[in-house]
């Protein structure tokens, strides 16, 4: 299958990218990647030639860094313009050039309205706070209308090596003796991110997809970094804060089965200092 991948040096791009060596992968984006084609091309710029194409991955998004939610910054117009404007535009080129498959990275973001401790299941209708949650909302909209198959999938917090390591500083912190405040967060490594979209380009229909594994605290975490590291230091206590979970029953319908915590104690080692 031939692909176009955008974002492919970003936290979930770069896992994917790693998860599609049988295929071939060019990169629409600033930047090149060793061993694949590439294809200049942002957001803000109309949209490429995608004539030749099966299949359409777009993982890109521009942000405030270190910020999604709130990544707008002091210009939100601007944040629309490219993040949904130039979203729809790739779009309408991927369904006018008569591509099989577009698969859309969204967010658990899209449910931010609903109290906490909410199931969030697939069928569930969005209800974004955030800017960032309704321009993934639209986009997911316009997808669904176009005449080919389009695969969102709605990720939670993604964790891993290289540019998913999120934990740095926060693993940092620990390590030196700082306070840490308590947290609970759902999970999902990013090689299961990449797993689902494998599944996403063997389907045949349009389809909404959740991605979440697990639900860590840092207590939890840090623990496995004390074991590690042999620290005296203190752990955060547990944190009492409900969270509402992605519930993901399209995907493990289809086979995928998510790493759990074993793959975080085996990713671990490697985020460390």
């Amino acid at each position: 299958m031939k692909i176009a991948l955008t974002g492919a040096t970003g936290i979930a791009g770069q896992a994917i990218l790693q998860s599609l060596a049988a295929h071939d992968v060019t990169i629409l984006g600033r930047s090149t990647v060793a061993g694949h084609s590439h294809i200049k091309w942002t957001l803000d710029a109309p949209a490429p030639d995608l004539s030749g194409f099966d299949a359409l991955i777009h993982a890109a998004f521009q942000h405030a860094p270190g910020k999604y939610r709130g990544g707008e910054g002091n210009d939100p117009a601007g944040f629309i313009t490219s993040n949904l404007d130039g979203t729809v535009r790739l779009f309408d080129a991927a369904a006018a050039h008569g591509l099989s498959h577009v698969i859309f990275l969204s967010s658990r973001a899209v449910f931010d309205g609903y109290p906490k401790g909410t199931t969030l299941t697939e069928d569930l209708p969005p209800k974004p706070t955030s800017l960032y949650g309704e321009v993934k909302v639209k986009a997911e909209a316009h997808l669904s209308a176009l005449p080919l198959t389009g695969i969102t999938l709605r990720a939670t917090g993604l964790y891993g090596k290289g540019n998913a390591n999120k934990w740095a500083p926060l693993i940092a912190d620990y390590l030196s003796g700082n306070a840490i405040e308590p947290r609970v967060a759902s999970e999902v490594h990013v090689q299961d991110l990449a797993q689902a979209c494998q599944i996403a380009l063997s389907q045949n229909q349009s389809s909404i997809f959740h991605v979440s594994d697990i639900l860590l605290d840092r207590h939890d975490l840090l623990a496995m970094v004390q074991n590690l590291t042999n620290s005296p230091n203190s752990l955060p206590k547990r944190s009492d804060a409900d969270v509402s979970q992605l519930e993901c029953t399209n995907l493990k319908a289809l086979g995928w089965q998510p790493g759990g915590m074993e793959l975080l104690r085996q990713t671990l080692p490697d985020l460390l200092p």
